[in-house]
């Protein structure tokens, strides 16, 4: 009878290990908005070795000015996912899924071309969509990833 017992009490502890998971906000210093400016959400949240990168446009840190060029508010959209990562101990190649959102579908070529650039195969999982407005009035595209640090 011991033993019904025991494999209760791991199957319950394993069960509820995820409340147990610490959560940590990643905010790298190049983001700055603190206090009544800061916007409400984290740049990226961090749990159990799990990186979840809130989405990001191509705005330069410093002036929040979107390029005026696509392939640059693109370049620029990835690299701020690019800091977050590196603040986080992560890199582009512990990216494991990556959600597109565009406001120009006919803009995907172009995308596609600076994407391949920054992820290298075996390239992670995808999904673009194609949406009517994004809350930037002057961006085109944002990105969000998950990343999960490789072994």
């Amino acid at each position: 009878m011991q033993k019904p017992k025991l494999l209760l009490i791991c199957a319950l502890a394993l069960c509820s290990a995820p409340a147990w998971a610490d959560k940590k906000a990643i905010s790298p210093p190049e983001f700055g908005r603190q206090g009544a400016t800061a916007l409400p959400f984290s740049p990226a949240i961090l749990v159990d070795g799990t990186l979840y990168v809130s989405g990001q446009v191509g705005g330069d840190l410093k002036t929040r000015k979107i390029p005026d060029e696509f392939e640059a508010e693109v370049k620029t959209c990835l690299d701020n996912i690019g800091i977050i990562l590196k603040a986080a101990g992560m890199s582009y190649e512990d990216v494991v899924s990556v959600q597109i959102y565009m406001t120009d579908m006919t803009l995907f070529q172009r995308m596609n071309a600076v994407y391949s650039s920054v992820f290298k195969e075996p390239r992670p999982s995808r999904t673009t969509v194609g949406v009517a407005k994004l809350p930037s009035a002057t961006a085109h595209i944002e990105i969000s990833v998950t990343s999960r640090k490789s072994q």
